[in-house]
């Protein structure tokens, strides 16, 4: 059986105040069957690592570069990222490949270093709205994954998560079929190109406008293994319905 997880990106948002909030999660949720992941910005990994300590919740990064070390001003390598605390790390995020023109084959070597530094990586693809409504998501969706998945990976610390970038934060969600078709056409892949075993070991993630209202319908969808949360996840009154309904979902 595949774990369950929730995972929260909180972007550029959140100072050491709000540190509090993984607490009060720590304190509702403890269910060892799920996965809790907290992305916060790289300056409070190492406080956000410390208050989790001995709890349910992880703590990952929202980025890192492809190598280990050297003159790149400004940019986190992933054996930091472990060094300050972190398990796990976003690569690919829309809001990277679009504000910093990073391409599948940035992605791909991201995700790379990470998962050779023990990183668990979370591995984001999803289409545009005209994308969408041209009917080329699978072909989209296809391709991201052919050029970012690394060709050696670890199914067990691999995610992929399927953000379509026009539900990203505008409160639109696909509905369950295209959610449905869009997991299994990417299990499928997975199946294709890396085998039975390591297809099946790796998580499918949903990410966009995911709520707690939403939350059970999206969970209950085939090959929907959790949950890529960004606005909802930065106060534990939000994050904490949709943590509840992956529980419930088991």
């Amino acid at each position: 059986m595949r774990r369950k997880i929730a995972a929260g990106n909180w972007k550029m948002n959140g100072t050491g105040a709000d540190i509090a909030m993984l607490t009060h999660l720590a304190q509702r949720h403890s269910d060892p069957s799920v996965d809790i992941l907290i992305c916060p910005p790289a300056t409070l990994i190492e406080r956000a690592a410390r208050a989790v300590e001995g709890s349910s919740i992880r703590i990952g990064g929202q980025d890192c570069h492809a190598a280990e070390s050297g003159a790149h001003t400004g940019d986190i390598a992933a054996p930091m990222l472990r060094d300050a605390g972190a398990g796990a790390v976003i690569v690919g995020h829309s809001e990277r490949r679009h504000d910093h023109r990073e391409t599948d084959g940035i992605v791909r070597a991201k995700a790379e270093a990470a998962l050779t530094s023990g990183l668990a990586t979370i591995i984001c693809v999803g289409e545009t709205l005209a994308e969408r409504e041209a009917g080329t998501t699978l072909d989209v969706i296809g391709g991201q994954m052919a050029s970012s998945l690394p060709d050696t990976l670890d199914g067990s610390a691999t995610m992929l998560a399927y953000e379509p970038i026009w539900a990203i934060g505008t409160g639109r969600v696909p509905d369950a079929a295209q959610i449905a078709e869009v997991h299994a056409f990417m299990r499928n892949r997975l199946r294709e190109r890396f085998g039975q075993e390591t297809a099946e070991a790796m998580r499918l993630l949903y990410g966009g406008s995911v709520k707690g209202a939403n939350a059970a319908e999206i969970f209950a969808i085939p090959n929907v293994d959790g949950a890529l949360v960004g606005g909802a996840s930065l106060a534990a009154d939000d994050f904490s319905p949709i943590i509840a309904a992956l529980e419930a979902a088991r």
